[in-house]
Protein backbone atom coordinates (compact mmCIF):
# COMPACT_ATOMS: atom_id res chain seq x y z
CA UNK A 1 0.00 0.00 0.00
CA UNK A 2 1.60 3.21 -0.93
CA UNK A 3 2.42 5.54 1.57
CA UNK A 4 -0.13 8.63 1.55
CA UNK A 5 1.44 12.70 2.50
CA UNK A 6 -0.92 14.59 3.16
CA UNK A 7 1.21 18.05 3.91
CA UNK A 8 4.39 19.45 3.13
CA UNK A 9 5.30 18.96 6.09
CA UNK A 10 5.05 15.54 6.07
CA UNK A 11 7.25 15.24 2.89
CA UNK A 12 10.10 16.91 4.24
CA UNK A 13 9.75 14.75 7.25
CA UNK A 14 10.30 11.84 5.31
CA UNK A 15 13.42 13.83 2.97
CA UNK A 16 16.33 11.52 2.46
CA UNK A 17 14.31 8.29 3.51
CA UNK A 18 14.08 5.33 1.41
CA UNK A 19 10.32 4.78 0.04
CA UNK A 20 10.42 1.41 -0.39
CA UNK A 21 10.87 -0.88 -3.79
CA UNK A 22 8.13 -1.12 -6.17
CA UNK A 23 6.89 -5.02 -7.77
CA UNK A 24 8.58 -6.08 -10.39
CA UNK A 25 7.65 -5.66 -14.00
CA UNK A 26 8.55 -7.24 -17.60
CA UNK A 27 9.04 -5.12 -20.34
CA UNK A 28 8.60 -7.14 -23.14
CA UNK A 29 8.94 -6.37 -27.60
CA UNK A 30 5.06 -5.10 -27.43
CA UNK A 31 5.68 -2.69 -25.58
CA UNK A 32 8.49 -1.49 -26.47
CA UNK A 33 7.31 -1.24 -30.20
CA UNK A 34 4.05 0.51 -28.81
CA UNK A 35 6.23 2.96 -27.54
CA UNK A 36 8.31 3.20 -30.49
CA UNK A 37 5.12 3.77 -32.40
CA UNK A 38 3.91 6.44 -30.27
CA UNK A 39 7.16 8.75 -29.93
CA UNK A 40 8.12 7.99 -33.69
CA UNK A 41 11.61 6.36 -32.26
CA UNK A 42 11.95 3.50 -34.73
CA UNK A 43 15.91 3.15 -33.81
CA UNK A 44 16.80 -0.07 -34.91
CA UNK A 45 18.26 -0.89 -31.83
CA UNK A 46 14.88 -1.07 -29.98
CA UNK A 47 12.60 -2.25 -32.58
CA UNK A 48 14.36 -4.40 -34.88
CA UNK A 49 14.92 -8.19 -33.16
CA UNK A 50 17.07 -9.82 -36.12
CA UNK A 51 19.37 -6.55 -36.39
CA UNK A 52 19.71 -6.04 -32.90
CA UNK A 53 20.43 -9.74 -32.26
CA UNK A 54 23.52 -9.20 -34.42
CA UNK A 55 24.77 -6.22 -32.14
CA UNK A 56 26.72 -5.89 -29.13
CA UNK A 57 23.47 -6.09 -27.40
CA UNK A 58 22.85 -8.91 -28.12
CA UNK A 59 19.44 -8.36 -28.76
CA UNK A 60 17.07 -5.10 -28.77
CA UNK A 61 16.92 -2.96 -26.03
CA UNK A 62 14.27 -0.67 -24.00
CA UNK A 63 14.38 2.55 -24.83
CA UNK A 64 15.54 5.17 -22.17
CA UNK A 65 12.73 7.44 -22.27
CA UNK A 66 10.27 4.60 -21.95
CA UNK A 67 11.97 3.24 -18.61
CA UNK A 68 11.84 7.33 -17.29
CA UNK A 69 8.04 7.50 -18.75
CA UNK A 70 6.95 4.64 -15.95
CA UNK A 71 8.33 6.59 -12.74
CA UNK A 72 5.00 8.09 -12.36
CA UNK A 73 3.44 4.64 -12.35
CA UNK A 74 6.01 3.21 -10.02
CA UNK A 75 5.68 6.42 -7.92
CA UNK A 76 1.74 5.33 -7.68
CA UNK A 77 3.10 2.01 -5.72
CA UNK A 78 5.00 3.46 -3.04
CA UNK A 79 3.27 6.93 -2.53
CA UNK A 80 0.56 8.73 -2.43
CA UNK A 81 0.87 13.11 -2.61
CA UNK A 82 -2.21 14.66 -1.56
CA UNK A 83 -0.92 17.70 -0.36
CA UNK A 84 -2.11 21.37 -1.74
CA UNK A 85 -4.75 21.56 -4.04
CA UNK A 86 -3.00 20.08 -6.69
CA UNK A 87 0.24 18.11 -7.73
CA UNK A 88 1.84 18.61 -11.25
CA UNK A 89 4.48 17.67 -13.45
CA UNK A 90 6.83 20.06 -13.12
CA UNK A 91 10.56 18.83 -14.96
CA UNK A 92 13.40 16.01 -14.46
CA UNK A 93 16.69 16.56 -13.76
CA UNK A 94 20.22 14.43 -13.95
CA UNK A 95 18.44 11.76 -15.91
CA UNK A 96 20.66 8.66 -16.89
CA UNK A 97 20.61 5.59 -18.26
CA UNK A 98 23.96 3.72 -16.73
CA UNK A 99 23.33 0.20 -18.47
CA UNK A 100 21.34 -0.78 -21.48
CA UNK A 101 18.40 -2.69 -20.47
CA UNK A 102 17.45 -5.66 -22.42
CA UNK A 103 13.57 -6.56 -23.80
CA UNK A 104 12.17 -9.31 -21.77
CA UNK A 105 13.89 -7.71 -18.35
CA UNK A 106 12.41 -7.32 -14.99
CA UNK A 107 12.71 -4.06 -13.58
CA UNK A 108 11.72 -2.17 -10.50
CA UNK A 109 12.23 1.10 -9.09
CA UNK A 110 13.21 2.55 -5.47
CA UNK A 111 13.13 6.66 -4.64
CA UNK A 112 12.83 9.30 -2.15
CA UNK A 113 12.35 12.68 -1.44
CA UNK A 114 15.66 14.86 -1.55
CA UNK A 115 14.17 18.36 -1.43
CA UNK A 116 11.38 20.53 -0.93
CA UNK A 117 11.72 23.79 -1.88
CA UNK A 118 9.15 26.76 -1.08
CA UNK A 119 8.43 28.38 -4.59
CA UNK A 120 5.86 31.21 -5.14
CA UNK A 121 3.06 28.54 -6.10
CA UNK A 122 3.91 26.37 -3.61
CA UNK A 123 6.07 23.86 -2.72
CA UNK A 124 8.90 22.37 -5.51
CA UNK A 125 9.51 18.70 -4.24
CA UNK A 126 12.46 16.85 -5.79
CA UNK A 127 12.39 12.35 -5.76
CA UNK A 128 15.23 10.78 -6.63
CA UNK A 129 14.39 7.12 -8.83
CA UNK A 130 16.91 4.01 -9.19
CA UNK A 131 15.62 1.70 -11.30
CA UNK A 132 17.28 -1.91 -11.60
CA UNK A 133 17.10 -4.97 -13.87
CA UNK A 134 16.97 -8.00 -12.22
CA UNK A 135 20.03 -9.76 -12.42
CA UNK A 136 21.97 -6.30 -13.16
CA UNK A 137 25.01 -5.07 -12.08
CA UNK A 138 24.41 -1.65 -12.50
CA UNK A 139 20.75 0.83 -12.64
CA UNK A 140 19.22 1.08 -15.99
CA UNK A 141 17.79 4.77 -15.23
CA UNK A 142 18.57 6.88 -12.31
CA UNK A 143 16.76 10.30 -12.08
CA UNK A 144 15.45 13.01 -10.07
CA UNK A 145 12.03 14.16 -10.58
CA UNK A 146 10.11 17.26 -9.65
CA UNK A 147 6.67 17.96 -8.86
CA UNK A 148 4.87 21.01 -7.84
CA UNK A 149 2.59 20.94 -5.37
CA UNK A 150 0.32 24.43 -5.47
CA UNK A 151 -0.82 25.57 -2.26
Amino acid sequence: MPRRFTSVEEIRAALGEPLGQTDWVEIDQDAVDAFADLTGDHQWVHVDVERASESAFGGTIVHGYLTQSMLPGFGAQLFELSAGSARLNYGSERVRFPSPLPVGSRIRASASFVEAVDVPAGTRVTTRWTVEREGGTKPVCVADTMTMVVS
